[in-house]
């Protein structure tokens, strides 16, 4: 009988799970060589959903390395708190190095996530929907690491099974075209959905995603100029994007009340969601949480960390009557007096009573703030974000699905296709409709300025920020405390961890 290299419950040490290097590394004692046939394929397949939620949910893993490099995000050092060493100052500033805890920890984290997808494929007993779906979470996460770091380590067949065999690095538009490929392969086999599954049209969102950036790919040393973006990949967006429209099964369409999409029950009410990481109590789960705790005060309901905020400068570019902005929202402010989206001056509790800070100043959030917060305001410097309607019913293992693809995002990247194509007037029927929905004017003229801009006030504090500011040739600019960027910093160092057991891997320049 066949013995697979399956993990089951196993700790092996970090660099060799996620390095996939050599056996002369320590193996915990928990490794265990299974019969394939003792093996539930579907057991295998949940832990590769499963390793999805601490990369994407945690809020320092690659939400942060999107966000916080942005100009949606601070994290700020509040006296003695949020300091955690500098690691938020640097990715703010744009000066991290390959020993950042947080960028390490996140590139082991998705390196665990393609072990676990391929252990699926690898599997002779895994049904072809579940080998499709496996390979989907495979190129989410492949897709991560190369939008982040270029060099995405990849095993499977025999040098899966043999960890005496380095796993070969594939880069740039080599890796964005195996991507691709894999997802291609994978649509027929994946079902319709739901959207807490694997499904069609997130891989095919997933693909719009790889088209978009592949001139970003090309040359990791720069920012991509308009000429740099190929008619033949706008085409494929476009063409994908009308697939997803013209789906009837499940049939999408924009929500006409915007945080609907992102509330404890949104994975009944949103008709916007297209894929989305399973958090049901009891059952599955992240830390989406953490999209509310880290920005609320101590001394709102419920009790946050008080930690992050954003910029004013990119509040700002939010019209006033745009429902995006701040909206009361039922079950929400009514239990705990919190409002969803920017939270800017007063805060007050469901009875309308005005909070104080813990020195017993108003609790009155600013447009002020620093990356290091001294004196008597820093409690509340910052206007704070709640993306994610509160779940005041569930506890810690709150009940909203964790979005990662939308229909919003799938219309967007098709109107950004058309622009580059040339197709202004289309593109802006697109982005109008989109604004109309918010309750803000339709732009008389589209551009590639106005379009990063409108993806900002849809998107905003979702994972994408770091991502589009690259492509859109904006990620090195200045902005509120933060200085002109090297262009180095395009990219992520590759933890010193991954160096020091895969020779496959190279330092990327500058680092």
């Amino acid at each position: 009988m066949k013995i697979k290299n399956i993990l089951i419950l196993a700790t092996l040490s970090t660099t060799l799970l996620f390095s996939c290097t050599k056996l002369e590394e320590e193996f915990d004692d928990s490794l265990s060589a299974v019969a394939e046939d003792d093996i539930d394929p579907q057991s295998i397949l949940q832990g590769a959903y499963s390793a999805l939620n601490t990369p994407f949910q945690d809020q320092s893993r690659f939400w942060a390395a999107q966000e916080h490099t942005g100009d949606a995000v601070i994290g700020p050092t509040r006296g003695a708190d949020w300091d955690d060493n500098g690691v938020w100052r640097v990715l703010h500033n744009h000066r991290w190095n390959a020993d950042h805890g947080f960028l390490r920890d996140t590139y082991r984290e998705l390196q665990q996530t393609q072990y676990f997808s391929t252990n699926v494929i690898a599997l002779s007993a895994a049904s072809a929907q579940q080998k499709a779906e496996a390979r989907f979470i495979r190129a989410l996460s492949m897709f991560c690491t190369l939008d982040g770091w270029d060099q995405v380590p990849f095993r499977e067949g025999e040098n899966f099974e043999d960890l005496t065999i380095l796993p070969e690095t594939k880069k740039g538009v080599d890796a964005a075209n195996f991507i691709i490929a894999e997802l291609e392969a994978a649509v027929a086999s994946l079902p319709n959905g739901p959207m807490i599954k694997a499904n069609k049209n997130a891989a095919k969102a997933l693909m719009m995603k790889v088209y978009l950036n592949k001139a970003v790919y090309k040359d990791r040393t720069k920012q991509p100029a308009a000429g740099d973006f190929d008619n033949a990949d706008m085409a494929r967006v476009i063409a994908l994007a009308d697939e997803i429209i013209a789906s009837t099964d499940p049939k999408y369409s924009l929500q006409a009340s915007y945080f609907e999409n992102f509330a404890p029950n949104n994975s009944a009410i949103s008709k916007e969601i297209i894929y989305a990481l399973e958090n049901t109590p009891g059952v599955r789960g992240g830390n989406v949480r953490s999209r509310w705790f880290a920005q609320l005060h101590y001394n709102q309901n419920p009790s946050g960390w008080n930690g992050f905020a954003t910029l004013s400068d990119f509040y700002d570019k939010f019209e006033e009557d745009d429902d995006r902005l701040v909206q009361s929202y039922p079950g929400i402010t009514s239990v705990g007096g919190v409002k969803v989206g920017f939270l800017e001056g007063q805060q007050f509790d469901q009875n309308n009573v005005a909070l104080k800070d813990r020195k017993g100043a108003p609790l009155a959030f600013t447009r002020e703030v620093k990356l290091t917060e001294t004196g008597d305001n820093l409690e509340i410097t910052g206007i704070r974000v709640v993306k994610y309607p509160i779940d005041y019913v569930s506890g810690d293992q709150s009940d909203n699905e964790y979005v990662i693809f939308r229909y919003a995002d799938v219309l967007l990247m098709k109107a950004e296709a058309l622009l580059r194509s040339g197709n202004e007037a289309a593109a802006r029927d697109i982005v109008n409709e989109i604004r109309n929905l918010r309750g803000v004017d339709d732009f008389t003229t589209l551009t590639l300025d106005n379009l990063i801009d409108e993806r900002g006030r849809e998107l905003y504090w979702e994972g994408w920020r770091r991502n589009d500011l690259i492509r859109f040739g904006k990620f090195l600019d200045a902005w509120q405390e933060k200085p002109a960027s090297d262009a180095k910093y395009l990219l992520f160092a590759i933890p010193n961890e991954q160096l020091a057991v895969n020779p496959n891997l190279t330092q990327n320049p500058g680092f």
